[in-house]
């Protein structure tokens, strides 16, 4: 786990928010903060971190999937797949029993990662209620067996 001020955590946000800003036209809006209550996990190939996704509380029992974000020369290899679960797995040690998520209508292949990997469309919630370009979606985490 890597605290939000971490120097390749903040290169991969930046990054993500610059593909963001070219995907979507450059809306209003959108966050480029990163804050210190996301609980970041990193991938790192070759001693270069190349994915990250973080999990933040909404709630005592929800838990919210941030700042997913894969370079682009590394899409395609099931990473992002992995870091998705891996930040489930991390929100279930945190007490969390459903994770929501919230991305872009314009990201067809962030949203066929998150349907195909079981999560289901919901209304938009909190700070993206505004925001006519986002689409949520929601979880139940497994219980542990």
């Amino acid at each position: 786990m890597r605290p939000a001020g971490d120097p390749e955590i903040a290169a991969l946000v930046t990054a993500q928010q610059r593909e963001l800003r070219e995907a979507d036209g450059g809306l209003d809006g959108q966050a480029t903060v990163t804050r210190d209550d996301i609980h970041y996990l990193a991938v790192v190939l070759n001693e270069r971190a190349v994915a990250c996704g973080g999990v933040q509380a909404l709630d005592s029992g929800t838990g919210e999937i941030k700042r997913m974000y894969v370079r682009p020369a590394f899409r395609g290899r099931g990473i992002g797949r992995q870091l998705l679960v891996a930040l489930e797995e991390l929100a279930f040690q945190q007490g969390h029993h459903t994770v929501c998520l919230e991305t872009g209508s314009y990201l067809p292949a962030a949203i066929a990662l998150y349907i195909s990997c079981g999560y289901a469309p919901i209304p938009v919630y909190g700070e993206y209620v505004d925001n006519p370009y986002s689409v949520c979606f929601a979880k139940r985490l497994p219980l542990a067996a």
